[in-house]
């Protein structure tokens, strides 16, 4: 099967058309018959001989472009004025920017929201520094902080060519759960460095996200800084990978009719997001994991874990899976089992293998921007396919759990994100999916489903004070200090700032 045009290939091209009868849809026919996928049509200019118009549509890649464009040129008449890449156009100035809360429009706006009036704010955070998470944007602030050494499929890339994914994650941050994120991009890869510098960057946020560090170092990172920190630090590629993951086989084991425990999980690509989806699997029940890495599967009796050279968070790996010591690439290892997930690189997987699964095969071929394999390739080889794309169905996209997440850690004050909150996510992702709508092709909820990170916000939350990680109770988010009295509006269960 052919692959599909995508929004990520939108281009708009500039048309002179001469005004007569039927030529726009002789465009429109050389557009279609060339591969590309009509978005809209708009009218620039009219003219007594010329029509300007814009068109966009969708293909599958830059060489696709090329490929309609030469068809459009094809029709007599028809000038190219000029083209325009959508996604670049999007990404212009950048994506985000920062705006007022409050205004500023007199002298007393000035002396509130600057000086003199707020050195008073300043001596009660100095008096009492609990109150800066309700006096400043701590309270609902979170730092995206990369490196840029593990950026979606493109690997190191460094932290300028990071910015547009960290700023895109800010963006899905604001729009989901309305929480105000910062793209931090550090030009280091130094782990001790970027611990220090969070650390010190630390008091004017709420929580801290870890973002595209490669492994094995983003464990390290995380570890210390959750050590160090009173305030939550999730590295997203790992858990939030791994609560998605987690919400959608919780669904598609409805559809297969199997059970948890008696699944065999093939696991393809051993970095942070592989590590983290095995551990989540293990504690939901999974006894049977086979992980693949660059050099093959995983196993006690592998030559780097013998001689005392592989890395210790893959020895713990080593020792935790693979009972059966198989050995061999990614296509040698999926001999029975019932689940393959992938989180490593494009085309790894042949399509020949899948035939190798048990019955009603799932796969999760995660690899972005380009699966390990694609549902064209897997065809009705398995019962359930998802990938991480949103030009398909099944897209299991981590902006289902952080956005939540960091919200319900946010109102609650948590000091950590506990497996347990990370397993309670899931399990509210997958809720969202009603028995009578759950079909094959929709395991798991969109991405635009508005109920997404209010669902995952409560039971993180719920969680929290469950687990005594909680500062703040349901309500304790007021704003005036107690010496200065009552204020309409402030909850009365709040005895201080």
């Amino acid at each position: 099967m052919a692959a599909t045009p995508s929004a990520q290939y939108s281009l708009t091209v500039r048309l002179e058309i001469p005004h007569r009868l039927g030529m726009l849809g002789h465009v429109a026919v050389a557009i279609g018959e060339a591969g590309g996928l009509i978005q809209t049509v708009d009218v620039v200019e009219i003219r007594p001989d010329i029509v300007v118009r814009d068109i966009t549509f969708d293909a599958t890649g830059r060489d696709a472009w090329e490929r309609i464009l030469a068809a459009i040129g094809t029709v007599e008449g028809i000038k190219i004025v000029e083209t325009v890449d959508n996604t670049f156009r999007m990404h212009v100035g950048g994506k985000i920017e920062i705006r007022n809360k409050s205004e500023l429009k007199t002298r007393d706006d000035l002396s509130m929201a600057y000086t003199p009036g707020v050195a008073r704010v300043c001596k009660a955070i100095r008096d009492e520094p609990d109150r800066a998470f309700r006096y400043t944007i701590k309270r609902n602030s979170v730092a995206v902080v990369t490196d840029g050494t593990a950026v979606l499929g493109l690997g190191d890339i460094g932290p300028k060519a990071a910015m547009p994914v960290m700023e895109g994650k800010a963006m899905l941050f604001k729009e989901f759960a309305g929480v105000d994120a910062y793209p931090i991009c550090l030009d280091t890869k130094d782990p001790d460095t970027i611990v220090e510098t969070v650390a010190a960057i630390a008091p004017g946020f709420g929580g801290i996200n870890l973002e595209d560090i490669s492994a094995p170092r983003c464990f390290e990172i995380e570890e210390r800084l959750t050590e160090r920190l009173d305030i939550p630090v999730f590295h997203d590629d790992q858990h939030g990978t791994a609560v998605v993951t987690l919400a959608a086989l919780l669904n598609a084991l409805k559809i297969v009719d199997k059970k948890m425990e008696d699944l065999h999980v093939a696991v393809i690509g051993l970095g942070a997001a592989g590590v983290a989806v095995t551990k989540i699997l293990l504690a939901a029940g999974v006894n049977r994991v086979v992980g693949c890495d660059s050099r093959g599967a995983l196993s006690t009796e592998r030559a780097d874990y013998q001689d005392g050279s592989m890395p210790a968070i893959k020895r713990w790996y080593a020792e935790h899976s693979n009972p059966d010591k198989l050995s061999g690439g990614p296509n040698d290892v999926l001999e029975g089992a019932d689940l393959l997930i992938g989180l490593s690189g494009p085309g790894v997987i042949a399509p020949e293998a899948l035939d190798r699964m048990n019955r009603d095969a799932m796969v999760f071929a995660m690899a972005n921007p380009d699966p390990e394999i694609t549902p064209e390739e897997a065809g009705d080889k398995v019962k359930i396919m998802a990938t991480g794309r949103s030009d398909y169905p099944n897209q299991i996209n981590n902006v289902l759990c952080f956005p939540g997440i960091f919200r319900g850690a946010l109102d609650v004050r948590a000091r950590k994100i506990t497996d347990e909150m990370k397993i309670a996510a899931a399990h509210g992702i997958a809720s969202l999916v009603h028995s009578h709508e759950l079909r094959e092709d929709y395991i798991i909820p969109t991405v635009f489903n508005r109920d997404v990170a209010p669902v995952v916000a409560k039971a993180v939350a719920d969680e929290a004070r469950k687990k005594g990680v909680a500062e703040a109770g349901e309500h304790e988010m007021g704003y005036a200090p107690a010496d200065q009295g009552h204020i309409t509006g402030v909850h009365k269960t709040v005895g201080k700032p």
